[in-house]
């Protein structure tokens, strides 16, 4: 009896979590020449799941590229622009709104997390982020600096070294890859005992 209670002590949290959960949770996974990166939405960041989640299904992120990418600090995309033929307008493009800001501070910029890019706080004093465009947090110590100043609505599960090798590509001095590092999108629904098993994510403190 002893022994089983000793056993249960050292179960890891996520495990434990995972016995308990209950649902299932959209599963998104892009693809790109590196690898994939999969990734969860944080169901407190509704309008911005929502969104990304819409947009993914439509296909709208498919074809677009990491048009930002910045070794030590993070790799940007989801602008539509990327997937005409001007390099030159890469960032400036959106799908005709924004969102507004669902800052949560429990949501840190830790490595792998999955948040919003936006205009500046002078002409954007609400915080609103774009309509698609994202960043995803590879700086392996995290971006605490951008705490409580974006919203950070997802969290990669599993990728993170294929982040590490699309941040790593040569680009120009506009940070802009060298070559199109293109990407696709899709989403499956999965238990969510089952995602908190396979990846050994912990639903209870995603951002930890």
């Amino acid at each position: 009896m002893l022994c089983a209670i000793v056993a249960l002590l050292f179960l890891t949290p996520t495990l434990v979590s995972a016995q308990k959960l209950k649902g299932k949770d959209q599963l998104v996974t892009i693809s790109t020449p590196q690898g994939d990166i999969k990734l969860v939405l944080f169901e407190d960041t509704p309008k911005h799941r929502e969104n990304f989640l819409k947009l993914a299904k439509e296909g709208f992120y498919d074809g677009t590229t990491f048009h930002r990418i910045i070794d030590g600090f993070m790799i940007q995309g989801g602008d539509p622009n990327s997937k005409d033929d001007n390099p030159n307008n890469d960032g400036s493009g959106n799908p005709g709104y924004t969102i507004p800001a669902e800052i949560n501070p429990i949501h840190k910029h830790v490595r792998g997390a999955v948040a919003a890019a936006r205009m500046g706080d002078q002409v954007n004093p609400m915080k609103e982020s774009s309509g698609s465009q994202f960043y995803i947090v590879e700086n392996h110590d995290g971006t605490p600096m951008l705490d409580e100043a974006y919203t950070v609505f997802g969290q990669v599960v599993d990728g993170l070294d294929v982040i590490d090798k699309i941040a790593e590509q040569p680009k120009n001095q506009r940070d802009r890859p060298l070559t199109d590092i293109k990407m696709k999108v899709t989403v499956e629904s999965v238990k969510k005992k089952k995602i908190a098993k396979k990846y050994k994510y912990n639903y209870n403190q995603p951002s930890a």
